[in-house]
């Protein structure tokens, strides 16, 4: 089927849906805790991707993954590492400073890439990071358990700086004539972070209840949607992508208040708007700059 740019911004909204149902589900679970939900879910999407990415590759994106290189394999970890922590973030702190954090990415790789290829940041970036940083102090200063939240947080910025560092591995691989298919280094990621945490998280204590949404998430929140926003990507332009992707922050706080009851605060609703209206506008700003 061919992928136009309506049906691509379509699916792109609801990659981002499917995206933040983590949190709601992760706040009716019985038993499992910390690295055993990331297992789980990683373990499922492992065994999900194994039967998506021949349906859409083909048999031979097995062969590409042996045959990927440094590149390929670096990804994977980045990968790992941002399914791992952002799963150990939601037991420690709220949903709502959890993705608010998450959408810093955009900023940590426009530093990685000042550092790694002397790419020269725009004002109008610096600007962002420095509102997105007055943002993020603003949501933490109303809050009560502060020492909680900021561990929650410390985990959640693992996510944001992994994935800055894949893309700039994508870059740089891709400077020196070397394509890293991202899908392929999704499934090494989830395999990854399956056996790392395996260890941590024995003795098992999930009950069939959270298998089956653990599952869920394997299939739903990261298989499938992750595929989906590589897709999306081969049409869309960057801006337009991250523009998008922004969405799981507003899904995912509603989502959870209307099916956890996790009211955000005050300080969390206005310090979180104006880290993603910083990041809007930079993004805006940056697509007509483009354009």
């Amino acid at each position: 089927m061919k992928l136009t740019h309506s049906k691509a911004v379509v699916l792109m909204i609801a990659v981002a849906l499917m995206w933040s149902t983590a949190g709601v589900v992760t706040r009716h679970l019985d038993s499992a805790r910390s690295f055993e939900i990331t297992f789980w879910r990683s373990f499922f999407t492992v065994l999900s991707l194994l039967v998506i990415l021949p349906l859409f590759r083909g048999r031979a994106v097995f062969t590409q993954i042996l045959r990927g290189g440094t590149s390929l394999w670096l990804s994977g970890l980045c990968w790992s590492v941002m399914f791992t922590a952002f799963m150990v973030a939601l037991t420690l702190t709220t949903v709502a400073n959890v993705l608010i954090t998450m959408a810093l990415g955009p900023l940590f790789t426009a530093l990685l890439a000042r550092i790694f290829t002397n790419y020269r940041i725009p004002a109008r970036t610096w600007l962002a990071i420095a509102l997105a940083g007055v943002g993020i102090v603003w949501m933490y200063g109303g809050q009560a358990d502060l020492s909680t939240q900021l561990t929650g947080t410390a985990v959640a910025l693992l996510v944001p700086i992994a994935a800055a560092g894949n893309w700039t591995v994508v870059q740089h691989s891709q400077t020196h004539g070397q394509k890293i298919d991202l899908v392929p280094a999704v499934l090494l990621g989830a395999l990854i972070s399956c056996l790392v945490t395996l260890p941590l998280a024995w003795p098992l204590a999930a009950t069939p209840h959270d298998i089956g949404l653990l599952g869920f998430l394997g299939l739903t929140q990261l298989a499938i949607p992750c595929a989906l926003s590589v897709w999306c990507a081969s049409v869309l332009k960057a801006p337009e992508i991250s523009l998008l992707a922004l969405l799981e922050i507003i899904f995912g706080i509603l989502l959870v208040w209307a099916g956890a009851g996790e009211v955000p605060g005050s300080s969390v609703l206005y310090g979180g708007a104006l880290v993603i209206g910083a990041l809007v506008i930079n993004e805006l700003m940056a697509w007509r700059e483009k354009g």
